[in-house]
């Protein structure tokens, strides 16, 4: 993930649904009209409410919410499915707004794929043929877009149920399928609506497990809309938490849990154990320290990525019984982590819930 630039910018974007939204949007900033109000007085609704955020190249962006909390109003405005009332949406510093039909066509075509909740298959074509539909759209000629959909097949873990139709798959692979569509044109995008929500929970996990693996090797930038708070941390580099149209905390899944903004994210997280969340970097001490306190670092201690969960940390720290090195990406020796520190982060855990 390249922390440096954004790839998709949202700025102060509304949308507000109705005939007299303008007006209504116009009451509502300059007023202070309420919700209720917009609807009585303008017979308007508030599907976004004044929506900044950005999503960094590569990252995955999990936006999550009720239902009725506008996560999915959102994501269509990306690729104006929906136009914004007010507001920008920039993709690669271009605005998406200014495009005419014959550019927003593209970006929908070639730059952006789409997952949704319900798998949309077509059911008269072969498992191939739907993942190479994307590609029949843009003109490919019909080798290279099954070559390329027979590519895909392989990496979605697919292989051999390429001439199958779709009632002959279980949901699990439909997803895969609709999965292997949205990546089939290669993408810069992806965004993804409730993509394995309607899954039983035993399915939903390994599609969120392979999803994972799967973006480590893609890289690509996803927006990804859930309504499951344990789906977005395992998922999401980073969250944004909404309600009633309005993001009311961002950040990383360890942000969101250890230091929620108000009631109701701590309401929401109050059943995410710290051991899923928190990471290496967050608990270690500088090697400084350490030392100041210490001898000078041991040569023979087991290092760990700074990114590392605690949960994991505990299991390691279980197998040696000593301190742990914690490095960073680029592989230097940045901290510490001793089994105080490890005590430590298990009982403030504890202590708060």
């Amino acid at each position: 993930m390249d922390s440096s630039s954004s790839a998709i910018k949202i700025e102060n974007v509304w949308k507000v649904f109705g005939n007299t939204s303008i007006d209504a949007l116009d009451a509502i900033q300059n007023h202070g009209i309420s919700k209720t109000e917009a609807l009585e007085k303008y017979n308007s609704v508030i599907g976004v409410s004044d929506v900044s955020f950005d999503v960094k190249q590569g990252e995955i962006f999990c936006v999550m919410g009720l239902s009725g909390s506008g996560k999915s109003t959102l994501v269509r405005h990306i690729n104006r499915l929906l136009e914004p009332t007010s507001g920008k949406i920039l993709i690669n510093s271009k605005d998406v707004m200014e495009l005419d039909r014959e550019h927003l066509q593209e970006l929908r075509n070639k730059k952006i794929g789409m997952v949704f909740q319900n798998f949309a298959l077509m059911p008269h074509r072969s498992v191939v043929d739907n993942i190479a539909m994307p590609l029949e759209i843009r003109g490919i000629s019909k080798n290279d877009r099954l070559d390329a959909a027979n590519k895909i097949l392989d990496i979605v873990e697919l292989q051999g149920w390429g001439n199958k139709f779709a009632h002959e798959l279980s949901g699990g692979m439909q997803q895969r399928v609709g999965l292997a569509r949205a990546l089939a044109a290669d993408p810069e995008f992806l965004l993804m609506d409730e993509p394995f929500s309607a899954l039983d929970p035993l399915i939903r996990r390994q599609l969120q497990t392979e999803f994972i693996k799967l973006s480590k090797q893609m890289k690509k930038t996803t927006v990804f809309i859930t309504h499951d708070l344990d789906e977005a941390v395992r998922v999401g580099h980073r969250i944004a938490i909404m309600r009633d149209g309005k993001v009311i905390q961002i950040g990383t899944p360890e942000q969101i849990v250890v230091s929620p903004v108000d009631e109701y994210v701590a309401d929401f997280v109050k059943g995410i154990s710290r051991l899923k969340v928190v990471q290496a970097k967050s608990i270690m001490q500088t090697i400084d320290d350490y030392e100041s306190r210490n001898s000078k670092l041991p040569n023979d201690l087991q290092s760990v990525d700074e990114h590392e969960l605690l949960s994991k940390l505990i299991e390691i720290s279980k197998s040696n019984q000593k301190s742990l090195i914690v490095k960073d990406n680029n592989q230097k020796n940045i901290g510490v982590i001793t089994q105080s520190d490890l005590l430590k982060a298990v009982v403030e855990g504890s202590d708060g819930e």
